[in-house]
């Protein structure tokens, strides 16, 4: 039965999270809330984490990671597997009804009105969407026991305004995501 649900929860985040990957986060904040118990708040940090450092896009490494560890809590390591399956096919079936549909009538949607006049109001509300998602990742992270962890908010600070440092800029995210390990370590964090 868990698998039933998986996909059926997975399916919801695919119809609705229009925006991309991030558009999932609330979603997922929503299922970590839930009876469920696939997950928690705190391990959706890490999900978050884990999805951003893996090829592939984040909301279905999210929704693959979901799926193995809600299948894996019930069934082992082959439930979890096919978990991270049925959760992956939930969030990408509706993106594939929907293209399937849209390829057949996109020349006449394509300078419709009302449909550029859609997607203008729609693309501010993603953004509220994810950035309302990353105050709530960057919360347990930033705020932990009633206390504001400085040396967590230094690093961050610091390795966003050396994005910013055109020579800087274009360096791979694998080595940022290496510089803030060897933070971790170095400070005990």
């Amino acid at each position: 039965m868990t698998f039933l649900y998986l996909f059926y929860e997975f399916f919801k985040i695919g119809l609705f999270a229009v925006g991309g990957g991030p558009a999932t986060i609330p979603f997922l904040q929503d299922l970590a809330r839930s009876d469920y118990g696939w997950f928690n708040e705190d391990q959706l940090s890490v999900m978050v984490a884990v999805a951003e450092s893996t090829p592939g896009p984040i909301g279905v490494n999210m929704a693959t990671y979901a799926g193995y560890n809600a299948g894996f809590l019930e069934y082992g390591t082959w439930g979890g597997i096919l978990g991270g399956v049925i959760a992956t096919l939930g969030l990408v079936t509706p993106s594939v009804i929907v293209i399937i549909i849209i390829a057949g009538f996109l020349k006449a949607f394509k300078e419709n009105q009302y449909v550029k006049g859609a997607f203008s109001g729609i693309r501010p509300v993603v953004t509220a969407l994810v950035l309302f998602a990353v105050f709530g990742i960057i919360k347990p992270i930033f705020y932990v026991d009633g206390e504001f962890v400085l040396p967590v908010i230094a690093i961050s600070v610091i390795v966003f305004a050396l994005m910013f440092v055109k020579k800087l800029k274009k360096l791979h995210p694998a080595f940022w995501l290496a510089l803030g390990a060897v933070a971790g370590i170095i400070l005990k964090l």
